[in-house]
């Protein structure tokens, strides 16, 4: 298994697959409460947790099948760093709001 994720994982696979875990243990949780909007906070959580999950590991496994795992790796750097940068300047955009 660690053989196969220095040679074929990525940040989005990694990510993917413990976003993967963790929509899954939420789903376990509110499923077996005892209220109907607990169940119902489940399947919604469900498909539109699990879902864009599936697809984000669908694209990276047939990006990294095309062009193999460090260029896919070197794009993913970029990407998440955008996003990173967008959520530090959305938090100082709130900040000076106050």
């Amino acid at each position: 298994m660690i053989k196969f994720l220095q040679a074929k994982g990525t940040i989005f696979f990694i990510l993917g697959i413990l976003g993967f875990i963790g929509v899954v243990i939420t789903i376990i949780v509110l499923a077996t409460g005892h209220s109907a909007p607990d169940k119902l906070m489940a399947m919604y959580i469900g498909i539109f947790g699990l879902i864009p999950n599936l697809l984000l590991l669908i694209i990276d496994r047939g990006c990294v099948w095309k062009f193999g795992a460090v260029k896919v790796n070197k794009v993913e750097k970029y990407i998440l760093g955008i996003f990173i940068l967008l959520l530090i300047l959305n938090w100082i955009r709130l900040q000076s709001q106050l």
